[in-house]
């Protein structure tokens, strides 16, 4: 069997079974593409086709089973000569992402734009969602690299990598009474509405998890996708807000007090996963390191090698990660920022 005759059989069923139309598409001669069906045909033992007389005018249940078969060997095929191509030219290529609203927003303008510099001729796509979104685009293998912090980008069938963490805010007006404490406890928070982030699916949640210990239970008034909505609805007085430090700007968020949960809350931790299977490119080691220094080449290898022989990676301690755009708070209430 020869990748020439699957060629031409997909020809051939693409117009219309009609094998002058097929060869002509192909750029050869009819009776050479008859030939090739014929030889494939008796190598398989199988009618690939039904015929009225020298037409062929049908497809026959084996058929359809081998096509499919063959377009999908056809496009592997394609897939292994881009590949080919892109290592010959490791300055090119795609790199395909998938992330939530406060990575994209807050954390990879800047490493994308050094990146783009870097790499003008690697194409982007960076598709936001829900970490189940995200978690269903890596399986679907719509993205190479998922970047969340929780588990779209921490599953256990990828290959994840622990990149920083980072703390919450509890964002409110200026004149809110929570604002004039010296010392707010988790306690306090639960006496007025929250605006916060959409809880995930699985029904895991830190946040929930840290007033459940202290016997509280959080007043959740809205969830939101993204910290520029909660921010809209806090200044609206719609209740006080909690969401990623980082998106609280000094400049801009002026009119609201920005308090560190550090010492009340758990602090998060965002995750960069692919599958087992990537090829890791160049240009993407080079990517893992922008957006986690402490992940070079070596180490990355290491955590790849590490997860196909045990199936986790151990090598990288999470309590050693560095915090992301925020100044790590000393003692409560300190502004984050």
């Amino acid at each position: 069997m020869k990748l020439q005759q699957l060629r031409y059989l997909l020809a051939i069923a693409d117009n219309d079974l009609n094998i002058t139309a097929a060869s002509e598409k192909l750029y050869t001669s009819q009776p050479g593409v008859s030939k090739q069906l014929k030889l494939l045909e008796e190598e398989l033992g199988l009618r690939l086709f039904s015929r009225n007389g020298k037409s062929l005018d049908g497809i026959t249940y084996a058929g359809n089973l081998v096509l499919e078969k063959a377009a999908s060997i056809m496009h592997e095929v394609d897939n292994i000569k881009q590949l080919a191509h892109e290592l010959q030219n490791e300055q090119e290529g795609s790199l395909s992402i998938g992330t939530t609203h406060t990575q994209a927003r807050y954390v990879l303008p800047d490493i994308l734009q050094a990146f783009r510099k870097r790499y003008p001729d690697v194409k982007l796509n960076l598709h936001q969602g829900t970490s189940e979104q995200i978690s269903e685009m890596m399986k679907n293998g719509l993205i190479d690299f998922a970047i969340a912090s929780s588990t779209g980008a921490k599953s256990n069938d990828t290959v994840s990598l622990p990149c920083y963490h980072w703390d919450r805010a509890i964002l409110m007006p200026q004149d809110h009474p929570l604002a004039k404490l010296d010392d707010i406890e988790l306690s306090d928070l639960a006496q007025y509405p929250i605006i916060t982030y959409v809880f995930s699916q699985n029904g895991k949640s830190s946040f929930r998890d840290a007033f459940a210990k202290e016997g509280l239970t959080p007043n959740i008034a809205i969830t939101a996708r993204d910290a520029d909505v909660i921010k809209t609805y806090v200044r609206k007085g719609l209740g006080i807000g909690i969401a990623a430090s980082m998106a609280y700007d000094p400049d801009l968020d002026d009119d609201l007090v920005a308090i560190s949960t550090h010492d009340i809350l758990p602090s998060c931790t965002t995750w960069l996963g692919f599958r087992e299977e990537q090829y890791v490119r160049s240009y993407m080691y080079d990517f893992i390191e922008m957006v986690a220094p402490h992940l070079d080449r070596s180490t990355v290898n290491t955590a790849i090698h590490e997860y196909r022989r045990t199936g986790q990676i151990n090598s990288i301690k999470e309590h050693s990660l560095p915090y992301k755009l925020i100044e790590r708070p000393t003692g409560k209430n300190k502004v984050a920022a």
